[in-house]
């Protein structure tokens, strides 16, 4: 489906939903879960955090955040909040959990001011008019392995079957795709792409048997692994450029809050450093918004996410869209001739990393 036409739809999604109650509940600190089955661990007590370079004056800045999947990409929201680094840096965050198909119109319609998001989804609403601005990216390159059930052995085996993926431009699909492609297989002709609208649908979807593969990542590899799935690629392990999670603002936003949304990087900065250097506070936070107290399967994903996927710094760069543009461009013009450059805002990281912000 078009990508223009799939960031309509959600618009007008969001648009209707916004005319009824929320369905939302929130966790223990304040951000909202739809983490399936149970309820999430207690909070543990949140240990001191690293004090910010410099502490701000006045009142704190009341700031609602968005991220759009349960994945281990958005550990560095989750630790600023649950550590105090937000608060310590004048800061009070609400933190949300928007699907990806309605994250963008979340944004845009101001009902957040900031949005951790999938570079593809993004680059597909600025193509089509949207005035956003990526100011950090937390996922740099692709975190999945494709995961299938035992009757199937090799990826050669996957054709005709059904493929499931998030979202139709999600970042799910364009890992999908470029693995598709690199095998010799055409997403369009030997496979049925699935859109099934979240990570935690696609896990399920899988278990039975809804469709034939899909893309996945700790701690839910672990339980399709469990359940007698088996990795037959592995992109993950190609360190692949990516953009699989994204720091995203409205530019009119941008433009009147320089001095927050600097807080606001420092803070996630702060936050990854403060989670690699504490893997036992951070395991806590990750059962929380994960909604599991699977100490082995929270180990794996924060060393599969700490260890490889969350760097230092999160940089932007215009390179690692070079699939993302590969695969949307090829079926929407505004997208191949699209500039990158014209979005991307590496101010307030370059800021961050002048004054070494994390290293303290």
């Amino acid at each position: 489906m078009h990508a223009r036409v799939i960031w309509l739809l959600a618009a007008i999604g969001l648009v209707v939903a916004a005319c009824g109650p929320s369905s939302a509940s929130a966790p223990a600190g304040g951000a909202t879960s739809s983490a399936p089955g149970g309820s999430a661990p207690a909070a543990t007590a949140a240990p001191a955090a690293a004090k910010p370079t410099a502490a701000p004056s006045g009142p704190e800045v009341a700031l609602q955040v968005s991220y759009s999947n349960l994945i281990a990409d958005n550990l560095p929201e989750w630790q600023a909040y649950e550590s105090g680094i937000f608060k310590q840096n004048g800061l009070d965050v609400s933190l949300q959990n928007i699907a990806s198909s309605t994250g963008i119109p979340a944004l845009l319609a101001g009902q957040v001011q900031i949005a951790h998001l999938g570079g593809s989804e993004t680059l597909s609403a600025a193509a089509s008019g949207a005035d956003l601005v990526v100011i950090a990216i937390t996922g740099p390159v692709y975190p999945f392995v494709f995961m299938a059930p035992s009757s199937i052995t090799s990826v050669d085996e996957l054709k005709g079957k059904r493929i499931g993926v998030s979202n139709i431009g999600s970042s799910s699909d364009i890992a999908t795709r470029v693995m598709l492609n690199k095998v010799g297989l055409d997403p369009e002709k030997d496979v049925t792409i699935v859109p099934v609208g979240s990570l935690q649908n696609r896990t399920a979807a899988l278990l039975n048997g809804a469709i034939d593969g899909g893309v996945a990542q700790p701690p839910d590899q672990l339980v399709l692994e469990d359940k007698g799935f088996h990795v037959i690629y592995d992109l993950a392990a190609q360190k692949l450029p990516s953009v699989g999670d994204c720091i995203v603002v409205q530019r009119s936003y941008l433009s009147g809050n320089k001095e927050v949304l600097q807080r606001y990087i420092d803070s996630i900065v702060e936050a990854i450093a403060y989670s690699k250097k504490n893997k036992t506070e951070s395991l806590p936070v990750l059962g929380k918004y994960l909604n599991t107290d699977d100490q082995r399967g929270l180990s794996a994903t924060y060393d599969f996410f700490v260890g490889n996927v969350t760097p230092d710094y999160p940089m932007v760069s215009a390179n690692l869209w070079s699939d993302a543009v590969d695969q949307l461009g090829a079926q929407n013009d505004k997208i191949k001739s699209f500039d990158l450059n014209s979005i991307l805002d590496n101010e307030f990281v370059q800021s961050a990393m002048d004054r070494k912000v994390g290293q303290q």
